[in-house]
């Protein structure tokens, strides 16, 4: 205990509060439509495709923003980025409180882009936190900042009661406070000591165009502009991605030539996209499943949501001993197998419930032991990478929910979703096997000292 409060007070530990609430109460409101979706379709006819597109929709805005919006860091003031992200962040919830009647799905879609802004928190809170501190403490201090993640942990606790009782527009106020509480905490004890490069103005439209962009990009597909029924949904994260590399510099493109960068972001696109595509859909899941009332179900989710996060950390220490090779190799069989169990079988609610305990021990501990190898991998580019593959969680998390409310549209049965991503995760599973000896060359440091590595397991993101 002495030595942890020796390291922080080595820094500044009020601005590492201030980012720690950033982190938190962005990642609360970033999934809040999760837990309120049964709620809204009591008011707004949706078949399940549109239930699961509705809940992505801020997935996928984190995932594309948080590239911008880590490339506006670099170039200004985290504190005033923060503040700028949480005035956007609770947009949707004053106009749902505020707006008389029902609002429409469209309405809905576009307030979703702006929820993501609230996921894109990491990419400056992480950051910001470290300015603050020397680099011998970095790993305890970005981990605790990192820990924000279980905001997400709050939805399934506050938001399904809130709507049983204040109806569902009026529970997405309840946010406001925590927005609040963030924000006076960055303005009194926040502080960015980050060296900046790079032209503030150019990084700043490059972020406000990402943000329209993806907006007109949601609104097309439901449009059916990028074809009907599925496909433009299936193809809105390639095009986002695309929105996002094209207004970035050069400097961002280069590491996309490479071949292990793409197995990172397959993997993580599996364990953080399981991870938060599932919290985003269980609630829908377990109340389609399983008959499960909507409170019921929404605690349970923020119930998995709290075992993701609170073991993430132990991947990051497993993969420092066994190197994330070997840790990545046993988990993302784990999860094919517990996804291709709940396919063939689609199990009674007790044996369910176990399945997706187990499937979220195993993307928590995925997510440490991913960011155990990028910055062996990646020396002296961790934080561009971290954008990137941070990005490739999230559209992995897009995908989840899209595709299970389209199996269970089309077949009745989420049966072709699970199977769907368990042969996803059996194909990340071959390529890190096929990639192994090539990996292990560089997936330990040559020098483990206290928990810096550990910082690579859960410092980078979310």
């Amino acid at each position: 205990m002495s030595t942890l409060t020796q390291s922080l007070k080595s820094g500044n530990w009020r601005a590492l509060v201030a980012c720690f609430l950033y982190f938190d109460t962005g990642f609360t409101v970033w999934v809040m439509l999760g837990p309120l979706a049964p709620f809204i379709g009591k008011d707004i006819a949706m078949t399940p495709a549109q239930t699961g597109f509705l809940v992505a929709v801020p997935v996928l805005g984190a995932a594309i923003l948080r590239v911008t919006l880590g490339n506006l860091y670099q170039a200004f003031d985290g504190r005033k980025i923060a503040l700028m992200g949480l005035a956007l962040s609770a947009i949707p919830s004053v106009v749902l409180l505020l707006m008389p009647g029902t609002p429409s799905y469209t309405l809905l879609l576009v307030l979703g882009v702006l929820l993501g802004i609230g996921g894109a928190s990491f990419a400056v809170a992480l950051p910001m936190a470290g300015s603050n501190y020397p680099p011998k403490v970095q790993g305890l201090v970005l981990g605790l900042a990192a820990a924000g993640n279980i905001g997400a942990v709050l939805d399934g606790f506050m938001f399904p009661g809130l709507a049983e009782h204040y109806g569902w527009a009026h529970a997405a106020g309840a946010a406001l406070p925590l927005l609040g509480l963030a924000a006076l905490a960055l303005v009194f004890w926040a502080k960015d000591q980050g060296v900046k490069s790079g032209s503030a103005p150019r990084a700043f439209t490059s972020f406000i165009i990402s943000v329209f962009g993806l907006v007109a990009l949601v609104l097309c597909v439901h449009a059916g502009a990028f074809g009907e029924g599925k496909a433009g949904v299936l193809l809105l994260p390639v095009l986002g991605a695309l929105l996002a590399i094209a207004v970035l510099p050069r400097h961002y493109r280069g590491v996309l030539a490479e071949r292990d960068t793409w197995v990172i972001m397959l993997v993580y696109s599996i364990t953080f996209g399981g991870f938060v595509g599932m919290s985003s859909y269980v609630t829908t899941l377990l109340i389609s499943l399983y008959g499960m009332p909507r409170i019921e179900a929404g605690l349970f989710m923020s119930l998995l949501a709290f075992l993701g996060a609170l073991v993430r950390p132990i991947g990051g220490l497993v993969a420092d001993k066994i190197s994330g090779v070997r840790a990545l190799v046993l988990l993302l069989a784990a999860i094919s197998a517990i996804d291709l169990i709940f396919a063939a079988w689609m199990p009674p609610q007790g044996a369910g419930i176990t399945l997706l305990v187990l499937v979220y021990v195993c993307f928590g501990l995925g997510n440490g032991a991913t960011f155990q190898l990028v910055p062996q991998r990646w020396q002296g580019k961790t934080g561009l990478m971290s954008g990137i593959i941070g990005a490739a969680g999230g559209i992995g998390g897009f995908y989840l929910p899209v595709i299970m409310g389209i199996a269970k549209e089309s077949t009745g049965s989420y049966q072709m979703g699970f199977a769907t991503f368990g042969a996803l995760a059996a194909l990340a599973f071959v390529l890190v096997v096929a990639l192994r000896t090539h990996w292990m060359s560089w997936a330990l440091p040559k020098e483990v000292a206290g928990g810096a590595v550990l910082a690579g397991g859960v410092a980078h993101v979310e």
